[in-house]
C-alpha cells in the first residue's frame, strides 16, 4: 500500500537527494553562502545572489529558525523561488561559540561545551524539522575541536555528533562537518568512530589554512569517500603558531587551486562548490572572483 503521509514522502525524497551527493564531477553546481553576503533580510539575499552570477545557495538556517525581522521561512522561501534560487544546503551555527583567537573557539566551538548542548541539540532539532520543511537535503556546521586521542572529552563529542547525526537523519536530512578546526587524519578517526555512514565532509580549504591544520590538497585527498560539499574560500597561514592565519579572495592565498581542482576530479568528488567569503568589505566582488575562478578551473 502507497504511503499517504506527507511528512514521510517528503522525508524519503529528501534521503533519495542526499544520496545523490555522490554523482560525477560533472554535476558540479556553483552557489554562494547567504551568510558571506550580510543581507538585511530575503530580498535583499536574492538580489545580491543575482549580482554574484549563481542560482544556488547554501542557507543559514538560524535567522529562519528564530523568525528574525525578514526572514520569515514562508517569505524567504518564496523571494528565493521567484528570483529563480534553489537552495542546495542549509547551514547552523552553535550557540556561545567565541571567534576572537585560536584559545576562544577551541573552548566555545561547536557540541564541546557542556553549558551550551542543551540549547544546541533544542535548536538542532528545530533546524531539523525547518531544513525538511524547506526540502533542504544537507546541513552542515562545525563540529568542535574534535581531540585527536581516546579519552572522555573525545567520548563526549563523539556521542554527541552522533546524537546530532540522529536528529537530521530521522528527518532524512544529511550532515556534514566542516573541516578545519582538527587534521583530516583525526576528523576521518572521528567519522569511523561515530558509525554513521550518512554523515559528511564539507571541506573547506581556507580552514585547513586558517587553524593551522594541514595542506588542503593532501586533505582533500584523504577525505575524499566522505566530502558531500566544498567551500570555496582562500587563506594564508598565520605568521606565528598559534594564531589566526588571514582569509584573502579566491586565488590570492595559499591554496594551490590548480593541484585542488585536479584533485577533485581524480578522487571524482562530484558534490556542489559553494562560495564562502567571511572578511572584507566586498563580499559580492569578491564572491564574483571565486565564481569566475571556479569556472576557469571547471573549464580547464
Amino acid at each position: 500500500m502507497p504511503d499517504l503521509n506527507p511528512i514521510s514522502r517528503v522525508t524519503d525524497a529528501l534521503r533519495n537527494a542526499a544520496a545523490g551527493f555522490a554523482c560525477s564531477p560533472a554535476a558540479h553546481r556553483v552557489g554562494v553562502c547567504s551568510w558571506s553576503l550580510r543581507p538585511t533580510g530575503s530580498l535583499d539575499l536574492a538580489a545580491m545572489v543575482h549580482r554574484v552570477g549563481v542560482k544556488h545557495l547554501q542557507l543559514h538556517l538560524d535567522p529562519i529558525r528564530e523568525s528574525k525581522p525578514d526572514w520569515g521561512e514562508i517569505q524567504t522561501l518564496q523571494v528565493l523561488r521567484r528570483a529563480g534560487v534553489k537552495i542546495v544546503s542549509g547551514m547552523m551555527s552553535m550557540l556561545g561559540e567565541d571567534y576572537s583567537s585560536l584559545d576562544s573557539i577551541a573552548r566555545t566551538g561547536g557540541v564541546r561545551p557542556d553549558a551550551t548542548w542543551p540549547a544546541n541539540l533544542a535548536a538542532a532539532k528545530a533546524n531539523a524539522r525547518l531544513a525538511r520543511r524547506l526540502h533542504i537535503p544537507l546541513v552542515t556546521f562545525h563540529a568542535g575541536f574534535i581531540p585527536h586521542d581516546p579519552g572522555a572529552e573525545r567520548a563526549k563529542m563523539i556521542d554527541r555528533l552522533r546524537q546530532l547525526v540522529d536528529v537530521f537523519d530521522d528527518v532524512g536530512v544529511r550532515v556534514g562537518f566542516e573541516t578545519g578546526q582538527e587534521s583530516a587524519d583525526t576528523l576521518l578517526d572521528a567519522l569511523r568512530e561515530l558509525d554513521r555512514p550518512h554523515a559528511g565532509v564539507n571541506f573547506d580549504p581556507a580552514n585547513m589554512i586558517l587553524y593551522g591544520m594541514g595542506n588542503p590538497v593532501a586533505a582533500l585527498e584523504m577525505l575524499a569517500p566522505r566530502i558531500v560539499q566544498i567551500h570555496i574560500k582562500d587563506a594564508v597561514p598565520a605568521a606565528s603558531k598559534g594564531q589566526w592565519g588571514d582569509e584573502v579572495p579566491a586565488g590570492t592565498g595559499s591554496v594551490d587551486w590548480t593541484r585542488f581542482f585536479q584533485a577533485i576530479a581524480h578522487r571524482g568528488i562530484g558534490c556542489d562548490l559553494i562560495i564562502e567569503r567571511e572578511a572584507g568589505d566586498k563580499r559580492v566582488t569578491d564572491a564574483v572572483t571565486a565564481r569566475r575562478l571556479v569556472e576557469d578551473h571547471l573549464r580547464a
